[in-house]
């Protein structure tokens, strides 16, 4: 799909209730949702302003960035497809992982594209510029902002009529929720809202795929994961904001005649990846000669992930896109019912750390210094399985990459990429 070296190439159905259990599922369901959202609404009361400065963000927008005729010039050159019949896109988090390869992807098949991204410091913000510094010479603009910008939002729509949103932009992360709860609630929730409210009130309305994630199945032990099954048990903070997001989007949805597509994205790795994933940071302490960490579930069994390769992503993506209906509504008002839809995207194979591991030592020929430790109370669970029918049936989607070629094109890009810094900065 993509040249790795020089642009992004970029884890069983149970038996159905019997009919006198129906009643009191229903119950426990919706006191569940109950509770979910006056937790959020608490998070959200407390939470400081997106813009307050704070360990993730420093960046204030009060001298905006944006805006001008050199500003406008270049967002409508970026948003212009190639073709009559080539998609206009924003893409929120365009400098994350995801966001890169999505966005790269859809401009090369002739559509427009402008991106926006906020390159927060969650992770090393250098591998954000980079990313942007391919997108830029791929012809796609990335707008250097925040998704909790209601002003910015409102004038990049002002400027470009949007046919579809991708919305990636999100703070990621399992573990990272004990220390920064806050930015969770600020991006994954308030900022969704803000982007919503956008583009709800916009004549005509985008159509929107936008990234929940895998956690939302939480401590569900019922596997293939399918997204009939329940999703009111999580195990983390992020888990439980992408579960706030899914119920935020229906109800924009059902009101507001919005067309919402979510992506259930299951342990995504690749070129251009994540620091923060176990698979990049385990080839950089490989590397460096440093112990690794491998968890075990509390039976001594394997923690096993269903990893799915960057490329099959972007296909599920760019599907979810083109499958998409218009939305129902214009100006906030909704003129009949719109399309609603969340899918599975997994590779539906999943694969003990430990085989990880394995891998990762045959590829980098250095054997790794392993210490094997129960799995922590930070939100992990034990294993995640995607049961991908639906997205097989309804987008097409069909993965094709196992987790040694993937992992060969991580490698490759890894030690290409810090071949002259990874010394002195990893």
């Amino acid at each position: 799909m993509l040249h790795q070296e020089n642009i992004p190439s970029t884890p069983g159905k149970s038996k159905p209730e019997k009919s006198h259990n129906y009643g009191f599922r229903s119950k426990v369901l919706t006191f569940w949702s109950f509770l979910f959202l006056l937790v959020f609404l608490f998070f959200f009361l407390i939470s400081p302003s997106p813009y307050t400065p704070s360990r993730r963000n420093l960046k204030t927008p009060s001298s905006p960035s944006y805006g001008g005729p050199q500003w406008e010039k270049q967002v409508r050159k970026s948003a212009r497809p190639h073709s009559l019949s080539g998609l206009t896109v924003l893409v929120t988090g365009a400098a994350g992982f995801v966001g890169s390869h999505v966005s790269v992807s859809l401009k090369k098949r002739g559509d427009g594209v402008v991106g926006l991204d906020n390159f927060n410091s969650y992770y090393e913000t250098s591998l954000k510029w980079a990313r942007k510094g391919l997108l830029e010479r791929a012809g796609v603009y990335v707008i250097d902002g925040d998704i909790n910008d209601k002003s910015l939002l409102d004038k990049i729509f002002d400027v470009v009529v949007f046919t579809h949103v991708m919305h990636l932009a999100a703070q990621a992360g399992v573990r990272y929720a004990m220390l920064n709860p806050n930015s969770y609630v600020q991006s994954n929730i308030a900022g969704f809202v803000n982007l919503l409210e956008t583009c709800k009130s916009s004549d005509p309305q985008p159509a929107i795929v936008w990234a929940s994630s895998s956690s939302v199945y939480g401590i569900n032990t019922k596997v293939p994961f399918s997204e009939e099954d329940r999703t009111d048990q999580p195990a983390s903070l992020y888990a439980a904001t992408k579960k706030a997001g899914e119920e935020i989007a229906h109800t924009y949805n059902h009101i507001y005649g919005l067309s919402i597509t979510g992506l259930r994205f299951f342990t995504v790795y690749g070129p251009w990846g994540r620091p923060d994933m176990a698979y990049f940071f385990f080839t950089r302490d490989i590397l460096r000669g440093k112990t690794i960490s491998i968890y075990e579930s509390p039976d001594k069994g394997s923690v096993a992930r269903d990893f799915t390769y960057i490329d099959d992503i972007v296909k599920g993506c760019l599907a979810a896109l083109d499958t998409a209906q218009k939305s129902t509504g214009s100006g906030g008002k909704k003129r009949g019912p719109a399309q609603f839809r969340i899918f599975n995207l997994g590779n539906t194979s999943p694969v003990p750390v430990s085989r990880l591991v394995s891998l990762l030592e045959k590829i980098l020929k250095v054997k790794a210094k392993k210490k094997v430790s129960p799995l922590p109370r930070n939100g992990d669970v034990e294993f995640t399985h995607a049961n991908i029918s639906l997205a097989q049936r309804e987008l097409g989607y069909k993965p094709n990459t196992d987790l040694e070629t993937g992992l060969k094109k991580f490698v490759k890009w890894y030690l290409s990429y810090y071949s002259d810094s990874r010394k002195n900065n990893f």
